[in-house]
């Protein structure tokens, strides 16, 4: 009964906090690390139980993957140059100088556990840095860069973190095994991703039913995991390759009707793992904070400020020299990928807010080594990721909209105004085809002047912002506004005069919800 309880609040508390992120508009993930940060202040507050072995399991796989499936593919491949970069070189010198750093405050922590904590701190989380973005108008490249080094980096920095977690347990480490093996992994994983996004591919253009579908979209990143780590290579890479190729044929694979279902199926279902895993540390932090208390405030403090400065630095003093050193050696930039400027780096470096990923990591490392001894420093170095996640998603994240503005830090692109582009070339293609169709049938022309007026206002409706807005417009958009609310209260009251049946009162709902989303 204890487990149910805890449960619910923890729901509760995520529902409360996410309705404060939304409603003083700032990234959710900074509303729960402050949530879980103040659940941990409380006294005696009862610990949920878990076996942290299933953290990773449960939490990494489905993150991974939507992030996969939303990821441009031609983008990603366009960019691939930068997010390797980032993503995998610097995920291994922030890992090493971390580590080293670590191991130099605290003595008696063994080195392969202090690359545990520069493993975990190593990959930065792209939500609240591109949910920040995507409201300033940044420049695409800039957001492509980061979301796909936020792709990438998660899977190298689980790679690295799980080779340091199994050489703190054997004590045993060959940087030359090491490599081989990671070699093995990664490849193994991604072989086997591919393959698994290629029968589920296969399974999903045979289902025909959007339920099964959306649920058989859910299983398909445990399956694959599940399945790579069983044979011993990395379940992350495989996800992520998997995620990637399905979501470059998921627009011919699968229905309208499941978009529209697993949209928010797995929006709710990833925002659920995020609040949970969030909270969830928070409330271990008491516990975690009562066996430190070798440590006085003031010393825990300092390492977590020491640690977050030095991942801080470490990405300035990697992004601005990796930019440039490719002409430098030998100008091999492509005359298509231009030198990201001077202030768009500014950007790109601050953006290193550590997230879920960071969270799901640390709560997963093992308890006890295999002769029962305690795990080398667990509860600090579990300490300082939570600083690292806090102070960065706080400190930059809240930041960041001011560091753009005194940057200003702008782009010519605008994703409503290629919406609008992409939309009249699909108007025009829309009524070449009625005009094609009614000359075979030998109609009136005139018939389908109602359907071309129908595609036009699409156009008008696909990007607001660019329209002019005129009082015939806006008188148009109020009255359109005003007829979906007097169409949405009859519908009701003959609902509720039992005129209707409740499957007809669903079916009409759901038509002016869309028309009412789209206006």
């Amino acid at each position: 009964m204890l487990l149910i309880e805890l449960v619910l609040l923890l729901l509760l508390c995520a529902v409360a906090l996410g309705w404060i992120a939304r409603h003083f508009k700032f990234p959710y993930p900074i509303a729960l690390v402050v949530g879980g940060l103040l659940l941990g202040l409380i006294p005696r507050l009862p610990q949920f139980p878990f076996n942290p072995q299933l953290i990773l399991v449960l939490v990494l796989p489905p993150i991974l993957y939507q992030t996969a499936l939303l990821t441009s593919w031609n983008d990603f491949k366009a960019n691939i140059r930068p997010i390797s970069l980032l993503a995998i070189g610097l995920v291994i010198v922030t890992t090493l100088t971390v580590g080293a750093v670590f191991k130099l405050l605290v003595p008696s922590v063994p080195w392969a556990a202090a690359f545990v904590l520069g493993a975990i701190v190593s990959p930065p989380d792209a939500v609240a840095a591109t949910a920040i973005l995507s409201r300033l108008n940044i420049p695409r490249r800039v957001v492509t860069v980061l979301e796909g080094e936020s792709l990438v980096n998660d899977a190298s920095g689980l790679v690295i973190y799980k080779f340091a977690i199994a050489a703190t347990l054997t004590g045993a480490f060959s940087l030359m095994d090491a490599s081989l093996q990671f070699a093995m992994v990664s490849l193994g994983g991604i072989a086997l991703g591919i393959l698994f996004a290629i029968l589920f591919i296969a399974i999903h253009k045979r289902l025909g039913d959007p339920f099964i579908e959306v649920l058989t979209s859910l299983v398909i990143p445990y399956v694959t995991y599940i399945a790579a780590e069983s044979v011993h290579v990395s379940g992350v890479l495989a996800v992520v390759a998997a995620g990637l190729l399905r979501g470059r044929y998921a627009p011919e694979i699968v229905s309208a009707e499941m978009r529209i279902i697993a949209r928010s199926v797995w929006n709710l279902f990833v925002f659920m793992l995020n609040s949970l895993i969030f909270i969830l540390i928070g409330i271990q932090m008491s516990d975690v904070v009562e066996k430190l208390s070798r440590f006085t405030v003031g010393q825990l403090f300092g390492l977590g400020a020491v640690i977050t400065a030095v991942a801080i630095i470490v990405r300035f003093a990697w992004v601005y020299p990796i930019a440039y050193l490719p002409r430098w050696l030998s100008g091999s930039l492509r005359e298509d990928e231009p030198m990201l400027r001077k202030r768009e780096l500014g950007i790109i470096s601050w953006c290193g807010m550590r997230g879920i990923v960071s969270l799901a990591a640390a709560l997963a490392i093992p308890v006890t080594l295999p002769n029962g001894s305690p795990f080398p420093q667990r509860e600090l170095i579990i300490f300082l990721s939570f600083f690292v996640i806090a102070a960065t998603l706080i400190g930059q994240g809240l930041t960041l909209p001011i560091l753009i503005r005194r940057l200003k830090v702008g782009s010519k692109w605008n994703i409503r105004s290629e919406q609008q582009r992409v939309r009249a070339a699909m108007s025009e293609t829309a009524i070449a085809a009625i005009d094609q169709i009614m000359a075979s049938e030998g109609a009136p022309r005139e018939w389908a002047d109602q359907l071309r007026a129908e595609i036009a206002d699409r156009i008008m409706l696909a990007a607001p912002d660019v329209v002019e807005h005129t009082p015939r417009s806006e008188l148009v958009t109020r009255l359109r506004q005003a007829v979906i609310r007097a169409e949405r209260k009859e519908l009701i009251r003959m609902w509720r005069e039992n005129e209707i049946s409740d499957e007809v009162m669903r079916h009409l709902e759901e038509v002016l919800d869309y028309q009412e989303a789209h206006r």
